[in-house]
């Protein structure tokens, strides 16, 4: 059986769509608290394009913070399932499904994603994502579907 800490180490010759996927593959890992060994797969001047009210955040401890978060961020039995992917030189694109649930609603939601990263010495220094809040929102309250 594979350990954990193995599943996000990579080869040096990796290139972008398998360090990718070796993040995404990660999640359940940094959800469970487990952060070091995804965030072996993240350059430390890496800038996450967050887009909206937040901005773009810099850096390791950045990205760090943002890993923190989404794992109080109050739900549990979350994956995250890579249904297409395009590689373009240093960078990679993933259409994925992400699903989970509300801890304390108990309600489930699966909604689609698209996840982008450039890829430099086997290190992700760029990273832009899309979720389809919406229907995220309108699966875990009902009531705002009106």
């Amino acid at each position: 059986m594979q350990e954990p800490a193995d599943r996000a180490r990579r080869p040096a010759t990796a290139g972008p769509a398998e360090i990718h996927r070796h993040l995404v593959e990660a999640y359940d890992q940094v959800l469970a608290g487990r952060l070091d060994a995804a965030l072996a797969l993240i350059d430390p001047d890496v800038i996450d394009h967050r887009g909206g009210l937040e901005g773009d955040h810099h850096g390791l401890d950045a990205w760090r913070q943002k890993w923190e978060r989404a794992r109080r961020g109050g739900f549990h039995d979350v994956s995250a399932t890579i249904e297409h992917n395009v590689q373009a030189g240093d960078t990679s694109v993933n259409r994925y499904t992400l699903a989970g649930t509300h801890t304390a609603s108990g309600r489930r939601y699966e909604v689609l994603g698209l996840d982008m990263v450039r890829v430099r010495n086997g290190k992700v220094v760029e990273h832009w994502a899309l979720l389809d809040s919406d229907a995220m929102r309108v699966q875990l309250d009902p009531d705002t579907s009106a």
